[in-house]
């Protein structure tokens, strides 16, 4: 059975409809690829006006496949031909903020940077930042739990949401805004939506916890000479500057030799061909009149932590280290196809898993690079692998070898199509089984984001 497009368009009207050209205009795939082949695109206006189109489909066995701002990386919005994609770009903006309180109301649609910005104007942080705020929006991110560069110090998204609306598979509307921080009365609903990939329901308001803005921000960028070092560091940085580190962004020596040296997109900031770069940041409520994170490094320097520093003077230099940080489209363009990876695992293996893994790599095929980033203070690690002519091999490779250090297959980008094969490497029976009992019972048609997370 499907859905009759013609009633849809009647419900949500032509600005709510999108068919034909218009769809296939419309990205299938990570990084913008594909044209996407849904049967129609709706977007509805209102929690309303969606759980009445969502109760239609549901009537009428129409599979859903809800749309954020379409930069995720696991092919969790790719839609087949029978599929209706469900978009909330209409349904953006900031219901309301408590400035007192430091609470804000918006919909699921609203972009990161619109929050993150209306946030600053009142002396506000929404903390959890990415590279594409300018195009993620809130509901995706809480859909997918998004990290980011500052989970070391904030957490992930599912830290930052005090409570959710949201529309199930039938169309009912679960109105659970809560706005206190603490509310211990039976289940926490929220909590199986987010990061649940849209495969339970679509969220479509938040109330987002917000943080003091700080007033001053210092970072850096350093050189260690192994990996011992920049465990150290890391060690370091979080007992000396404590709760002000809020960022420990760590570089292997290929990437940040990728983005500088070979294809020269960026400045050099320090020599490349060194074997580690960490970018910090420090953040502070106060201002003082000396510069903490440079007091931490010239002692870190002293005793040999690090090789080599340079320091932020200005707003535009922070933003030159970041970016040269950020550059992860460098890897796709020099090493064509290239396949991006977001894995986690103790830090305390860290250095043997990349170490196989880069072995493991060429023994494969000595043709294939292996770039390497990530957050690490959180244990998170990003890879990019190429060229890689057969992505099945290089997968087996990354996500196999996880398994003998007690891994994640995803640290902050779910499963979506891409890792679902790989699921049970980091989760037990057990808790596949759960976790299916409560797709059956939330969505028992099996309607929402059909084959995502885990075969249907």
């Amino acid at each position: 059975m499907s859905v009759n497009i013609d009633q849809l368009t009647q419900l949500l009207g032509p600005r709510g409809t999108l068919l034909g050209d218009d769809v296939k205009a419309r990205p299938n795939y990570a990084w913008g690829m594909g044209s996407c082949p849904a049967r129609a695109i709706i977007r509805p206006s209102s929690t309303e006006a969606l759980a009445d189109a969502m109760a239609m489909c549901y009537d009428a066995h129409q599979t859903m496949v809800p749309w954020g701002g379409l930069t995720g990386l696991v092919n969790g919005i790719t839609c087949a031909e029978q599929d209706i994609a469900i978009s909330l770009e209409l349904m953006n903006g900031i219901d309301s903020f408590d400035a007192d309180a430091g609470v804000m109301v918006v919909k699921a649609g609203t972009p990161l940077q619109v929050v993150q910005d209306a946030a600053r104007e009142k002396g506000w942080l929404f903390p959890v930042d990415l590279g594409a705020r300018g195009t993620a929006t809130i509901g995706g991110m809480i859909a997918t739990n998004a990290g980011g560069n500052s989970v070391i110090r904030y957490g992930m998204m599912r830290h930052q949401i005090l409570g959710i609306e949201a529309v199930l598979p039938d169309g009912r509307i679960i109105d659970a805004m809560n706005e206190m921080l603490k509310n211990n009365t039976g289940y926490d609903l929220k909590h199986l939506l987010i990061g649940a990939e849209g495969t339970l329901g679509i969220v479509t308001k938040a109330v987002l916890k917000l943080q003091p803005s700080p007033l001053r921000t210092f970072t850096a960028m350093v050189v260690c000479d192994d990996f011992g070092g920049v465990k150290k560091l890391l060690k370091n940085a979080s007992t000396q500057l404590a709760s002000s580190l809020t960022a420990f962004e760590a570089m292997w020596g290929n990437y940040y030799d990728l983005n500088v040296a070979e294809t020269g997109r960026h400045q050099a900031v320090l020599p490349p061909h060194q074997a580690f770069y960490v970018l910090l940041e420090s953040s502070h409520s106060e201002i003082t009149e000396t510069n903490p994170l440079e007091v931490f490094l010239e002692e870190q320097l002293g005793t040999e932590v690090i090789s080599d520093a340079v320091i932020a003077n200005s707003a535009q230099q922070a933003d030159q280290l970041w970016a040269i940080r950020d550059d992860v489209e460098a890897k796709v363009i020099a090493h064509k196809p290239t396949i991006g990876y977001d894995v986690s695992l103790p830090l305390r293996h860290m250095q043997a898993y990349t170490e196989q893994l880069e072995r493991a790599l060429r023994e494969c095929d000595p043709n294939v690079k292996c770039v390497i980033f990530g957050h690490l203070g959180d244990g998170n690690i990003h890879l990019g692998i190429g060229p890689a002519p057969d992505k099945k091999a290089i997968d087996d490779i990354v996500y196999n070898l996880l398994t003998q250090f007690k891994g994640s297959v995803s640290a902050e980008h779910g499963i979506g199509l891409d890792k679902r094969a790989y699921l049970n490497l980091c989760r037990t029976e057990a808790e596949i089984h759960v976790m299916k009992s409560i797709k059956a019972a939330i969505d028992p048609r099996g309607l929402m984001n059909p084959g995502k997370v885990f075969a249907q």
